[in-house]
């Protein structure tokens, strides 16, 4: 009697959005590893049968990027490509509704907070023995560190907290025993990531303890560089400038999304912040760090934005001398309490107001990066590019800051190595220079 050879299931992991949706995925990887299936993550290959994709929802551009990814792979499976079809993420979270109802050829939608039900659709065990330990979907020396979850803000514009809840901080032992497996897997390199980093710990230790976090994280043994993302500015903590001033490990840098300045504006964000109050901030961080790099992004196009509101948010940034800028234009997102105002900004306005703004620190980039030139800076390199090495500073994130671009065929570095490189010549965004033997 003839059997027939079953072959074993594939599974393609597919993110979208975010570095926190990079942890969830890489979360959901480890534990599928653990129960012994054969996973990938945001494979090109047309070899994998069943398809889990990590959705966002957070603006249109990134819902639509996510509804076009689920109908193509409902499209696939349509066509008998693949057999199973699974959506998980914010979008999933946000529409599950709506989005079993129009795309029913997906097997099952799963929440932002759902992983040990989507394991069980899976048929594997969520393993507890592998919590603090994860799979890296990054470069092997870099990782992103996420210490809380949620949101506890109600920024009007804001749709994170329907999606991701309130905030939630993950107990400063568990972030270490973290680190630690990230550096024995050669992790150098720790990007702490939070909806909203300095309300750490007021929910376990009923205080801001985002210090002490990484007070504990400077003493992991391999772990070289430590960054802060996503800082809420209103109530900052100052004493976090004082801890990145005396740390050698931590990165004098820091993500600090202040949205807008002008004081109307900032109100019908509800962000809980004055003009005043963000340029004494500002002051503060530069004066008790004084190389500090700070990276912020602004909203434009908020309902109600006037012309003369967009002209103090210009002339904040031409003063202000942001080493980094981002540039979002408004979404309308139901659910926010902005979404009662009318939307009477129009898209093209919007755009020409985030071009520019972009323009303006474009300008700023390359003065900045000009008086670079001729300075030995500290690089670790992140990959080979056509005929560069591609590194960063302790100054630039990876995929959103300035990269230092080495020729290959004058220096050889090894990838996820630190090397000391002379800057020759800049551009707004990158610079380029020479390894240091």
């Amino acid at each position: 009697m003839k059997t027939k050879k079953l072959k074993k299931d594939k599974y393609n992991v597919i993110t979208l959005g975010c570095s926190k949706n990079v942890v969830d995925s890489e979360n959901l990887i480890t534990q599928l590893r653990g129960n012994a299936f054969d996973v990938v993550h945001d494979s090109e290959k047309a070899d994998a049968n069943i398809i889990i994709v990590n959705t966002c929802g957070f603006i249109d551009l990134a819902k639509e990027e996510s509804v076009n990814t689920i109908l193509e792979y409902a499209e696939v499976k349509k066509q008998g490509k693949i057999d199973k079809l699974y959506v998980t993420g914010c979008l999933s979270q946000r529409y599950k509704d709506d989005l079993e109802r129009d795309i029913p050829e997906v097997d099952a939608y799963f929440g932002t907070m759902e992983l040990p039900a989507l394991l069980a659709k899976l048929n594997a065990d969520y393993k507890h023995d592998l919590i603090g330990e994860r799979v890296t979907t990054t470069p092997q020396h870099f990782a992103y560190l996420k210490i809380s979850e949620g949101c506890n803000r109600t920024c009007s514009f804001c749709a994170i907290p329907l999606m991701r809840g309130k905030h939630i901080s993950q107990p400063i032992e568990k972030l270490v025993k973290e680190a630690k497996n990230l550096a024995r897997m050669g992790v150098k390199e720790l990007i702490l990531i939070a909806q909203e980093l300095t309300y750490y710990g007021l929910d376990l230790y009923k205080k801001r303890a985002l210090s002490e976090l990484l007070e504990a994280l400077n003493d992991v043994e391999g772990i070289e560089w430590i960054r802060l993302h996503y800082a809420y500015p209103s109530k900052f903590p100052v004493e976090v400038f004082d801890t990145m001033a005396r740390l050698p490990k931590v990165c004098k840098y820091l993500d600090i999304p202040l949205q807008h300045i002008d004081n109307q504006v900032l109100a019908r964000m509800h962000r809980q912040i004055t003009r005043e109050e963000t340029i004494e901030l500002i002051r503060v961080a530069r004066e008790k760090v004084p190389n500090i790099a700070l990276r912020t992004t602004m909203l434009v196009g908020f309902p109600g934005e006037t012309e003369a509101e967009f002209e103090t948010l210009c002339r904040f940034i031409e003063e202000m001398r942001f080493e980094r800028v981002g540039v979002f234009q408004y979404s309308h997102e139901e659910g926010t309490s902005a979404f009662l105002l009318e939307d009477d900004v129009p898209p093209a306005v919007k755009e020409a107001r985030a071009a520019r703004l972009m323009a303006i620190q474009e300008d700023i980039s390359f003065e900045k990066n000009e008086a670079k030139i001729g300075q030995t800076l500290k690089v670790l390199f992140d990959r080979k590019e056509g005929a560069y090495f591609v590194g960063r500073t302790e100054f630039d994130s990876p995929e959103v800051d300035n990269e230092v671009l080495v020729k290959a065929r004058k220096s050889y570095v090894r990838i996820g190595d630190y090397a000391q490189v002379k800057i020759t010549n800049v551009e707004a965004f990158d610079l380029y220079g020479t390894v240091i033997q």
